[in-house]
C-alpha cells in the first residue's frame, strides 16, 4: 500500500499539508545572468568534491553489486517481455517503418516551430505536456527557446515510443501491458527534468550556488545510501515525527495482544454511544496509523466522535519466526481473535466490521468461509479501497506472473522469509515514479534540498516486512489467479464462496486509485448477495479514504441501483461535494443498535495491557 501511493506527493501540494520538499540552504545572491557562475573558483573546489564523492560511490555500487551472489537477475522478467515486444516488432516491420516516418514528420514540424519562434513569431507548441504533469512547471520551460525546445522534443519522442509500443502486433494482453509500463518507467526515467544541463531549476541553482546544490545532494544521497544498508531509500520526509508524540494520537488503550496483532480500544468522547462496535482490519502493508496521523485528519478520532466504539487491529511487523503464517492463518489468528476479544471487552458477538486493501480482501475471504460454516458473528462489512475480485486490478498485476513470483520467493528465502519493507515500497513508488520517486530525486540529489516534514508520507516510508508464505498465497491465488472470486479458493477444507455472502455490504472505492481501482472494486457488487451499497470518492487510495468532512474537499458519487458495468453505475450517478464519510456514518449508524451508556478500554473482561498506539507500531521495518 503504502502505500501507496500517488497521493503522497499530489497531496502536499492540494491539501493545507507543508509541501514535500524544503528549500535549498546556503543560495549566494544570483548573478545578472541566471545561468552564469558567481564564483568561478568556488564552482571548481565544488565540482572536485562532486567528481571525488561520485568516484566514492561509482566504487561502493560496483562492490555492493558483486557482493549480491544468487540473487535473482531479471526479477521482473523484463527479458521475456522486451523479446516478446521485439518479436513483435520484427514481425511487421512495415508498422516500425510508418512510426518512423511519423517521427520524422512531428519533428520537422517542431523544427518549422523553433524557426518561427527565432524569428520573432510565436508559434503554438507542436506538443504540450499531459494535465498534471508537474514536472515542467518552471517558467523557463516556456519562456526560454532552448529549453522549450528540450521539452518538445523529450514530449514527441515519448508519446511516439509509448504509441509505437502500444500498437505493437502479437502481444497477448498481460505482456502488451507490461510492455507499456515499462516504456514508461524508462521514458520517465531519461526526462530532462533529471539532468543538471537540461533541466532549468536545476542549471540555474547550480549556477547560482556555485554547485553548492551537488555537493549537498550527494551527501542525501549517500546518506539515504547508507540508510537503505547499499539500497536507494530516498528520503520523502524529514524524520520529525514519532508515534504516539505528534501523530497517532487518538486516546485509546491496548486491551488484547497475540503474535500477529495487538487490538486497540479507543476512549469515547460522547456520554453515550451505539450499541454494537466498530472493529476495523487495516491492511498490514504499512501500519494502522494512516487512520490517525494528526487529530485534524484522524478518522479513528472523527469515528468515536460520531459515537461508535471503535476497535483497531494493529497487526505486528512480522519477522522471520512468522514467515510460514498463511492468508488462512490471518484469518484465524487475526480476525477470529478480534472478533472473540470484542466480545469479550463489549459482549457484543456481532460487531460491524471494516477491512481496508488487503484487510478487506481478507474480510471478503473470511466472509465467504463464515457464510458457508454457518458463522454469523458479523453483522455488516465495510471495504475501503479492496478488491475481492482481481481480474482488472490496475498496475501492480504487472508485477504478478510466475518468473516474477519465483524470483520473489528466492528474495524472501536470502532474507529470512520475510519480504523486506523497502522492496515493497519500491513496487509501490513505480506505479507513480514521477511523483514518488523522480521529483525526490531532484529536490534532494540536484537540488540538494531537505525533504520538509510531511506526516503522509512519513507513514508511507514507516513500511512493514510480510511473511513469505502468506505474500506468495495472497499474489498467487488473488493477483495471478483470481482465485477468490472464481470460487476456486480454500481455506482448509472449505471451498470459499462470496455469493454465500448476504449481509449488508459498504464498497468504498476511489476514481483515481492506482492501487484497488474502482472498476476492480465494483466487480464484489456481483459477488456479494446481500444489500450492498457502492459509492466512488475523489482522489486516490490513501486521500479518497482520509478525507474528514472539515477539510471540504473532493467530491463523491452515489447510486442507488447497481447496473452491470462501472461505466452504467457512473452514468446514472449523483455527485455529492465534500467528504463521503457522512454517507457512510449514515448506513453505519442504522445497523449499529440503541445509544447506551459510553464504555472505556478495561470496562469488560479484557484488562487494559498499555497505551495506544500500542508497540507492533513502533517496531522499525529495514
Amino acid at each position: 500500500m503504502a502505500k501507496a501511493a500517488k497521493k503522497a506527493a499530489k497531496t502536499a501540494q492540494q491539501d493545507n499539508s507543508p509541501p514535500p520538499h524544503g528549500t535549498p540552504d546556503g543560495a549566494t545572491k544570483a548573478p545578472d545572468s541566471a545561468y552564469a557562475i558567481g564564483d568561478g573558483a568556488e564552482f571548481v573546489r565544488n565540482m572536485m568534491r562532486v567528481g571525488a564523492q561520485s568516484q566514492k560511490l561509482l566504487a561502493d555500487f560496483v562492490k555492493r553489486q558483486s557482493a549480491k551472489g544468487n540473487a535473482p537477475r531479471d526479477p521482473l522478467n523484463l527479458t521475456d517481455t522486451f523479446m516478446a515486444l521485439l518479436n513483435g516488432m520484427a514481425a511487421n516491420p512495415a508498422a516500425i517503418v510508418e512510426a518512423q516516418f511519423q517521427l520524422w514528420r512531428d519533428y520537422m514540424g517542431l523544427w518549422e516551430s523553433a524557426a518561427q519562434r527565432m524569428l520573432g513569431g510565436t508559434p503554438a507548441a507542436v506538443v504540450t505536456p499531459k494535465p498534471g504533469d508537474k514536472r515542467f512547471r518552471d517558467k523557463d520551460w516556456q519562456e526560454n527557446q532552448i529549453f522549450d525546445f528540450i521539452k518538445q522534443s523529450y514530449l514527441l519522442t515519448a508519446n511516439w515510443m509509448q504509441n509505437t509500443v502500444a500498437n505493437v502486433e502479437g502481444l497477448d494482453p498481460a505482456m502488451r501491458r507490461r510492455a507499456d509500463f515499462y516504456t514508461k518507467q524508462f521514458l520517465d526515467a531519461v526526462a530532462p527534468t533529471n539532468f543538471v544541463l537540461t533541466n532549468p531549476e536545476v542549471l540555474r541553482t547550480t549556477m547560482q550556488t556555485n554547485g553548492e546544490n551537488l555537493v549537498r545532494g550527494l551527501d542525501n544521497l549517500l546518506a539515504d545510501l547508507e540508510r537503505g544498508q547499499g539500497q536507494l531509500a530516498i528520503r520523502q520526509s524529514a524524520d520529525a515525527f514519532v508515534v504516539g508524540e505528534n501523530i497517532a494520537l487518538t486516546p485509546g488503550k491496548v486491551v488484547y495482544r497475540s503474535e500477529l496483532f495487538e487490538l486497540l480500544q479507543f476512549t469515547p468522547t460522547t456520554a453515550e454511544v451505539h450499541e454494537r462496535p466498530l472493529l476495523i482490519f487495516p491492511p498490514w502493508i504499512n501500519k494502522f496509523y494512516i487512520l490517525d496521523l494528526r487529530p485534524e485528519n484522524s478518522f479513528i478520532k472523527w469515528l468515536v466522535g460520531q459515537g461508535y466504539t471503535v476497535f483497531v487491529v494493529s497487526w505486528v511487523n512480522p519477522d522471520r519466526k512468522l514467515a510460514q503464517k498463511s492468508f488462512e492463518d490471518y484469518m484465524r489468528e487475526g480476525i477470529f481473535k478480534a472478533l472473540d476479544a470484542v466480545e469479550q471487552a463489549t459482549g457484543v458477538r456481532d460487531p460491524n466490521v471494516v477491512g481496508y486493501c488487503i484487510g478487506g480482501t481478507l474480510l471478503g475471504a473470511t466472509l465467504s468461509y463464515m457464510a458457508k460454516t454457518g458463522d454469523d458473528r458479523i453483522h455488516s462489512a465495510t471495504f475501503w479501497a479492496a478488491q475481492v475480485d482481481f481480474s482488472e486490478a490496475g498496475d501492480l498485476k504487472i508485477f504478478i506472473d510466475d518468473a516474477q513470483l519465483n524470483a520473489l520467493k528466492e528474495q524472501m528465502d536470502a532474507d529470512g522469509g520475510v519480504l523486506e519493507g523497502r522492496k515493497m515500497a519500491t513496487t509501490f513508488n513505480m506505479l507513480r515514479a514521477n511523483d514518488l520517486i523522480w521529483s525526490f530525486v531532484v529536490s534532494n540529489y540536484l537540488l540538494g534540498k531537505t525533504p520538509a516534514p510531511f506526516d503522509l508520507l512519513y507513514w508511507n516510508s514507516d513500511t512493514t516486512r510480510m511473511p513469505e508464505k502468506m505474500h506468495l498465497e495472497y499474489l498467487g491465488k488473488c493477483y495471478r489467479d483470481n482465485a477468490l472470486a472464481l470460487g476456486k479458493m480454500k481455506f482448509g477444507d472449505v471451498q470459499l464462496d462470496l455469493t454465500k455472502v448476504k449481509i449488508p455490504v459498504y464498497l468504498q472505492s476511489a476514481r483515481e486509485d492506482h492501487i484497488a481501482p474502482f472498476v476492480s472494486v465494483y466487480k464484489a457488487t456481483k459477488l456479494f448477495k446481500g444489500p450492498v451499497r457502492y459509492i466512488i470518492a475523489g482522489s486516490g487510495h490513501i486521500a479518497g479514504v482520509i478525507n474528514p468532512p472539515a477539510g471540504g474537499k473532493y467530491n463523491y458519487w452515489t447510486n442507488d441501483k447497481l447496473p452491470p458495468t462501472v461505466e452504467e453505475w457512473q452514468a446514472g450517478a449523483k455527485e455529492h461535494p465534500g467528504s463521503w464519510w457522512p454517507d457512510w456514518d449514515a448506513w453505519l449508524s442504522k445497523l449499529s443498535g440503541s445509544k447506551i451508556p459510553a464504555r472505556k478500554p478495561g470496562d469488560g473482561k479484557l484488562k487494559v495491557l498499555g497505551d495506544a498506539p500500542g508497540t507492533y507500531v513502533r517496531v522499525k521495518a529495514s
